[in-house]
């Protein structure tokens, strides 16, 4: 897809996917077989439910279908969200990421795995997970520190309530 195709299309659905409550994060256009796909991915601070998503997808694909933006080739409308380990590439990402365990790949140091507690427009505040034991700490990261960063899924996450809970106990 050219990038002129992907600006018309960003200018086309944005204000669109805005008049919804949500934010428009991707547009790609890829083939798979003999068809085209349209993702459209979208996001809000709170998320998108279904029903979100639905309305979305169809006032997208009634704009698509009125305006002729695909062309007249057969192409498949998918709307959807980033899901649980998005990639995190603007300061909305990391906003809607503090207190979850986020993967960063550091400018020059290397990897880190760490929780963001809190984000700035300079940067974040994250706690390293101690290790065998040891205290968790605390860290201050940068914006150009970061070279990329992911958000980690957690199966056996304690919420703020259970360990609350044990050190009580």
């Amino acid at each position: 897809m050219s990038t002129t195709q992907s600006e018309r299309l960003r200018e086309l659905l944005e204000p669109l996917v805005t008049s919804q409550g949500l934010d428009l994060e991707e547009i790609a256009v890829d083939s798979v077989g003999r068809k085209r796909v349209l993702r459209v991915t979208v996001d809000s601070d709170t998320g998108a439910d279904l029903d979100q998503i639905a309305d979305v997808s169809r006032a997208l694909s009634a704009k698509l279908d009125e305006t002729n933006a695909m062309g007249d080739d057969a192409y498949d409308l998918e709307v959807g969200t980033p899901g649980a380990e998005r990639l995190l590439t603007e300061h909305r990402h990391y906003v809607r990421a503090v207190d979850r365990l986020v993967k960063f790949q550091l400018a020059e140091d290397g990897e880190l795995v760490a929780r963001i507690l809190t984000v700035d427009d300079e940067g974040i505040d994250v706690e390293v997970p101690g290790v065998k034991g040891r205290k968790a700490t605390a860290r201050r990261l940068g914006f150009p520190e970061i070279a990329k960063a992911r958000v980690q899924v957690e199966f056996n996450r304690k919420d703020k309530k259970d360990m609350k809970e044990e050190e009580e106990a």
